[in-house]
Formats: structure tokens, C-alpha cells, sequence
């Protein structure tokens, strides 16, 4: 990985906690430069959720939700947030993760 790519992720993680803690998530911050461990995940403060960020302009989202499930701790949801140059940040989650939280919402837990 080339600096210019090191620092395009970092400069992601961060503008990932910054938008989380400007909506509501006060403890957001980059998890990897706390811990240091490969694993661990790329933007913590949501508790439940193993978020791994991606800013990059071309990608594989399966291999990206690939590694977060791999890395994310049992019970939490894997979310991969991605952003191209100029576009939003977009949210990338299983279905069937996506429909527990819609039926969260309408009040029908299963």
C-alpha cells in the first residue's frame, strides 16, 4: 500500500468518526490507532457494529464485507462504509442485517 492510499484511509476513518459524532455517536473515533491490531475495526463508537472503512475509487465490496465479517466480534453487525472522490458516504451491510434494523424500527423484533 502506497502513502497516498495509507493516507486516503485515515483521512476516511476520520471523516467517518466525525460524521458519526456529528449525528449522535459522542465516542466515535479510529479504532486502529488505539489498538493496533489488524482485526480490529477501522472506526469505533457504535456499539454492536464493526465498522471497516473504505475510500477508494474502485473495489470489491464482497471481498470489503468479506473482511468485516471476518474481523467483526460475534453478536456485532459487519458494515463496510465507502465513499468514491466527490460522492456520499454509503453504508453496506447483509440483507438480513438490513431487515432485523427495518423491523426494529416498525417494532417487530424476532
Amino acid at each position: 500500500m502506497t502513502i497516498s492510499a495509507r493516507r486516503k484511509g485515515k483521512d476516511g476513518e476520520l471523516e467517518i468518526a466525525e460524521f458519526l459524532r456529528e449525528r449522535g455517536f459522542p465516542h466515535a473515533r479510529r479504532g486502529q490507532q488505539f489498538s493496533g491490531l489488524g482485526d480490529s475495526p477501522d472506526v469505533v463508537g457504535v456499539p454492536g457494529v464493526h465498522i471497516e472503512v473504505k475510500r477508494v475509487e474502485k473495489g470489491n465490496l464482497y471481498d470489503w464485507m468479506a473482511q468485516a465479517k471476518r474481523d467483526a466480534k460475534a453478536g456485532n453487525i459487519p458494515v463496510v462504509m465507502h465513499r468514491r472522490s466527490r460522492q456520499e458516504w454509503v453504508a453496506i451491510l447483509p440483507l438480513d442485517e438490513f431487515l432485523k434494523m427495518v423491523r426494529a424500527v416498525e417494532g417487530r423484533l424476532w
